[in-house]
């Protein structure tokens, strides 16, 4: 290492895990964005919370900016380092540090994969609730970063409600120890919320309590074929009117084709415009027969024109795997991602103004639609045409975004509902945040992290 602030990190770290190579350079200088060339400094892999904090302190001595690193499948460039940064990397950091019965609480380090966090839930014959498609490579660490949620959202929450503690480094280095497990805390600020969702710009979370619930019961999974937009909501409230569902979403015919081309199996026959998926409490047959009755009940009524309801576990594993596998199969074609949110009793009336801008305004591009219609999150990714640049293809896509971000303001919305600000939706956070809302965050980041090293550029751009 030829950097001399390096090595005056391996002095005062001599155990330090640190990476320059070029290759790893780039592996964990990026997120699933592919927008910005990576350009870190070094990548660090401590081991423990102690490194990070004396990391820390030596960041702010140098005057590097620092970026938290996952899973990094977010697609907001919350986890790009593009400017010099020093990447930490956390996934030495993945162990289950204990388990308390009493409380339900798992204690975990940032670096545990989703899925490793689920089984180790399991083992203790509970379950982790908060889930995704990319629980396999994602952290909890990003998770709680962004506030992620999910496919379970409208039984579950996001993942801010099962965090029951943090302990989180600062800007300054010092550790903070937050709520403790509490359920009952009223003494004063609970900062530990402050933390869920500021994507590791005002700490870095080292340890996480996380709650377990109950499991839930036996579920069946039922796949709809709704020929209209405008049946989309019809079918939800018929779903949530006659079952206790745990998840409700939709994806488009654009969507299912990828998917199937990355390797899923189609179930239906003829190709239609819309497709939902819910997966709904069977403990019994008498609920697996209600769900017939509110397939035939959609029907009859045309919102609906053909379905399938899963009959095994297996089974209910492939049908899945046409919502959970949609990110994955678009990834390699770089597309641009819409993560926007807007209350459910708007979703009708925003999806048409929607559609209506991407019908006038993107007529040559590839759209391809899908989300959580159980809590008005929805996802829009654009896929870059081959005749067109990359310069060209995202200078008009943010053309378009513009104009989704002033509707997306009519109807009090969110222009990023889970992935997060990062680098790519900052010059849109007015649209979601007032004045002063803005200048208070910005307030709160001066106090955290008063020497702005922590994800610099992130959210928005330094005062």
């Amino acid at each position: 290492m030829t950097d001399p602030r390096m090595a005056r990190l391996g002095q005062r770290l001599p155990g330090l895990l640190l990476k320059t190579e070029p290759a790893d350079l780039e592996f964990y200088g990026r997120d699933w964005t592919r927008r910005w060339t990576p350009n870190p400094i070094a990548i660090a892999l401590p081991a423990q919370s102690e490194e990070v904090q004396e990391i820390v302190r030596w960041a702010v001595e140098e005057r590097v900016g620092i970026v938290p690193s996952g899973g990094r499948t977010g697609l907001s460039g919350g986890a790009v380092a593009a400017n010099g940064e020093l990447v930490i990397s956390f996934e030495r950091m993945n162990r289950v540090l204990g388990f308390e019965p009493v409380d339900r609480i798992l204690t975990v380090q940032p670096g545990l994969v989703l899925e490793a966090l689920q089984r180790a839930a399991i083992e203790h014959d509970l379950t982790y609730p908060v889930d995704f498609g990319a629980r396999g490579s994602c952290t909890i660490g990003g998770n709680i970063a962004t506030n992620a949620g999910g496919i379970r959202v409208i039984r579950y929450g996001n993942t801010r409600e099962w965090i029951a503690g943090l302990k989180v480094v600062t800007g300054t280095g010092a550790l903070l120890d937050l709520n403790r497990g509490l359920i009952k805390n009223s003494s004063g600020y609970d900062l530990r919320h402050l933390m869920i969702g500021a994507e590791g710009t005002l700490g870095l979370v080292v340890e996480a309590s996380v709650r377990l619930a109950e499991p839930p019961p036996p579920s069946n999974v039922m796949v709809l074929a709704v020929p209209a937009m405008q049946d989309l909501m019809q079918v939800f409230a018929a779903c949530r009117r006659s079952l206790s569902i745990s998840a409700f979403e939709f994806f488009t015919d654009r969507a299912l084709e990828h998917v199937v081309r990355h390797g899923a199996q189609d179930p239906f026959d003829q190709v239609s415009p819309f497709y939902v998926i819910t997966e709904f409490d069977a403990p019994d047959e008498a609920r697996h027969a209600l769900a017939l009755e509110v397939f035939e009940h959609c029907l009859n009524n045309g919102w609906v024109n053909d379905g399938v309801i899963s009959q095994s576990s297996a089974q209910a594993a492939s049908l899945w795997r046409l919502r959970d596998s949609i990110t994955e199969s678009l990834a390699p074609l770089k597309p641009y991602k819409n993560d926007i949110s807007v209350r459910i009793s708007a979703i009708p009336a925003f999806m048409q103004a929607m559609r209506e801008i991407f019908e006038r305004e993107y007529p040559q591009f590839d759209i391809v639609w899908f989300g959580h219609i159980g809590d008005g999150n929805l996802h829009v990714n654009v896929i870059k045409p081959a005749a067109t640049s990359d310069t060209e293809f995202i200078v008009e896509c943010e053309r378009v975004t513009a104009l989704l971000s002033a509707t997306l303001t009519r109807y009090q919305g969110s222009i990023s509902a889970e992935h997060g600000i990062g680098l790519v939706k900052k010059k849109y956070l007015a649209g979601t945040r007032s004045d002063a809302e803005i200048a208070m965050m910005r307030g709160i980041k001066r106090v955290l992290d008063p020497f702005g090293i922590l994800n610099p550029g992130k959210v928005f751009d330094p005062a």
